[in-house]
């Protein structure tokens, strides 16, 4: 019997081992307050074929990254994603944000995004929901950053609302 117990344990961390895909599901969102432009610079960080799984279960087509001819869709794509899933109020007023592009690596995909220009911030809110389209166990760690001082929050699925007072 321990014999029987020893083989599947070890075949179950064999197993483990050779799946290729990630076993959890987590994003960074970075939104540091730039003083020279007045702006806040979002940088989302996300896994490859997350985002990939993601925008094609939103849009109901295939895209990849890692082919040049989906560039142009890749962009309308997280243009259109990120204002749906990306929010910013400060001092109880929505900013526009802009979608500036993306780079990618054989890994993850960094989407960069700014707001409008905004005045000395002191209450900011956020709702972050990045890829809750796809899992029920997202997790998007959250940094906000005023004037050099960093305060970081962990959204779970279903929360995606944020509050800091600077």
């Amino acid at each position: 019997m321990k014999k029987t117990l020893f083989f599947f344990f070890i075949l179950f961390i064999f197993f483990s081992f050779t799946e290729k895909k990630h076993p959890y599901h987590v994003g960074s969102v970075e939104i540091n307050y730039n003083l020279k432009s007045k702006t806040f610079e979002i940088t989302g960080r996300f896994f490859l074929d997350d985002l990939e799984n993601g925008l094609s279960k939103k849009y109901g087509k295939p895209f990849h990254f890692n082919d040049v001819k989906y560039k142009a869709q890749i962009n309308e794509a997280l243009k259109n994603y990120s204002a749906e899933y990306f929010k910013l109020k400060t001092d109880n007023e929505f900013l526009k944000i802009n979608f500036v592009g993306y780079e990618e690596d054989s890994e993850s995909v960094n989407i960069y995004l700014e707001s409008e220009r905004v005045e000395n911030p002191k209450k900011i809110e956020a709702a972050v929901s990045f890829l809750y389209n796809l899992f029920d166990d997202q997790i998007n760690l959250v940094h906000i950053i005023v004037n050099g001082n960093r305060k970081s929050e962990k959204l779970t699925y279903p929360n995606r609302y944020l509050f800091q007072q600077f």
